[in-house]
C-alpha cells in the first residue's frame, strides 16, 4: 500500500511534488487543487503502464481522490511501475479542511 501524505504536509512540500487529481470529469465541479494534473484513475494507469508519462519518472508525485481510495489505488499502481508516489491521506476532502 502506497505511503500516505496529510494534507498540512502536503501543503508545506507542494512544490516538491507532481500532483496528480484522479477523479473523474463530473468530480471536478468542487473544485480541486491548484497546479493539479487531471488524469482520472484508469488513464492514469494505462499512462503508466503505456510509458506514456516517462516525464514524470523520477519526480515525487501525489494522488489524490475524492475520499483517498482512489488515489491510493494510482499510487500503488505508479508504484508497481518504477515512479515514486504518495496519496492524499483523506482525497480531497482534507485538502479543503486543513
Amino acid at each position: 500500500m502506497a505511503e500516505k501524505i496529510t494534507a498540512s504536509a502536503l501543503k508545506s512540500q507542494k512544490n516538491d511534488f507532481v500532483v496528480i487529481d484522479v477523479r473523474e470529469d463530473d468530480e471536478l465541479e468542487g473544485g480541486k487543487i491548484d497546479g493539479s494534473i487531471h488524469m482520472p484513475l484508469g488513464l492514469s494507469i494505462r499512462n503508466a503502464k503505456k510509458k506514456q508519462i516517462e516525464d514524470l519518472r523520477g519526480k515525487k508525485i501525489c494522488t489524490y481522490c475524492g475520499t483517498g481510495y482512489r488515489g491510493n489505488l494510482a499510487a500503488d499502481e505508479l508504484i508497481k511501475e518504477g515512479f515514486i508516489a504518495v496519496t492524499l491521506e483523506g482525497g480531497y476532502p482534507s485538502w479543503t479542511q486543513s
